[in-house]
């Protein structure tokens, strides 16, 4: 393998529906910065079916050219497809670095994808970099339960390969640039996919995106029972805000799994994140240490979390909380 033939940083640009995933977004924001870095082309790579409207938004998101693979057989996801076509224009073009979002998809795709092209893939990557002189690209992940963060370089193969956690980066704002849309044939045929979709049913499931959220409240371990929930229930109330939980809440059933906070839940960037009864290890910190302000509530004045917070409150948060919702809502009745 020539490296030197390999050049240029790929995003897969995932949509379900004719609706890009806000992953794919936030790679671009980072897959900007690669590319400059580098000083190579940083391109959106775009499958599905009648999909081209959605080049628009790709290159107004920083890239500098949209590839699209139109099929009527890309329509819906499916492994064996998605496979077969990234593939088969990776290896006619020969990218440096292809990135992925790590959404339930991505996960799948990124490793088939891998193995197909005889390179490496390091999955659910927080933190970006390049080696400028090498090209190498560094990607760091948490490893070991998110007891410390690995940095993986895969020096002797392309492309580069890395699967990006969703919420980690932050989109570039829409800008009106000058872009390329390309569209790309590829060879794909009905028995190249040996699953067939004969219906798709979805689950109705009344959750909240926090990645999304501006206002979080999160109960930790020392939230104490499921009920004590809701009182963080009320405080996110009176706040316009969302619950969340840590791992160990999530753990002991008090809340579902989509509302985890950190290194293996959700990366969460919300205006104001309260952590009540939460110790603040690393793999939770991880997950909300960008927060524009955080309010901390713990009966151990010594918790890691009192450390990280903006605000810290020393107490029992069954004492503290309906306190805090009161004062909370007589200034809404004052104003």
């Amino acid at each position: 393998m020539n490296l030197a033939d390999f050049s240029g940083v790929w995003v897969f640009a995932e949509q379900r529906e004719g609706v890009l995933q806000k992953v794919s977004l936030e790679i671009l924001g980072e897959g900007r910065k690669i590319a400059d870095k580098l000083g190579v082309k940083l391109t959106a790579l775009l499958l599905g079916h009648d999909v081209k409207d959605l080049a628009n938004d790709l290159g107004k998101h920083g890239a500098d050219e949209v590839l699209v693979i139109d099929n009527p057989l890309l329509k819906n996801y499916t492994t064996d497809g998605y496979t077969k076509a990234i593939c088969e224009v990776a290896t006619e073009r020969k990218p440096g670095i292809l990135f992925i979002g790590a959404t339930f998809i991505g996960r799948d795709l990124g490793p088939r994808v891998a193995a197909r092209l005889s390179t490496g893939l390091t999955a659910d990557c927080t933190i970006l970099d390049v080696d400028v002189e090498k090209g190498d690209l560094l990607a760091t992940r948490p490893a070991f339960g998110g007891n410390l963060m690995a940095t993986i370089a895969c020096p002797d193969h392309r492309p580069q390969m890395a699967t990006i956690r969703p919420g980690v980066f932050s989109k570039l704002p829409v800008e009106d640039r000058e872009f390329k849309v390309e569209e790309v044939n590829v060879n794909l045929q009905e028995n190249d996919i040996r699953t067939k979709i004969i219906e798709i049913i979805k689950e109705h499931k009344d959750i909240i995106d926090i990645s999304e959220a501006k206002i979080l409240v999160a109960g930790g371990r020392g939230v104490g029972s499921k009920e004590n929930f809701t009182l963080l229930e009320d405080l996110a109330s009176v706040l316009g805000g969302t619950v969340a939980a840590s791992r160990a809440a999530v753990e002991k059933g008090w809340i579902d799994k989509e509302y985890q906070v950190g290194q293996t839940g959700k990366t969460v960037r919300p205006t104001i994140y309260v952590a009540c009864g939460i110790s603040g290890a690393i793999q939770h910190v991880a997950g909300m240490q960008d927060s524009e302000v955080i309010i901390a509530i713990n009966k151990d004045e010594s918790a890691p979390i009192m450390k990280v917070a903006d605000y810290a409150m020393v107490g029992d948060i069954n004492k503290v909380l309906p306190e805090f919702i009161s004062q909370i809502r007589r200034m809404k009745e004052e104003q």
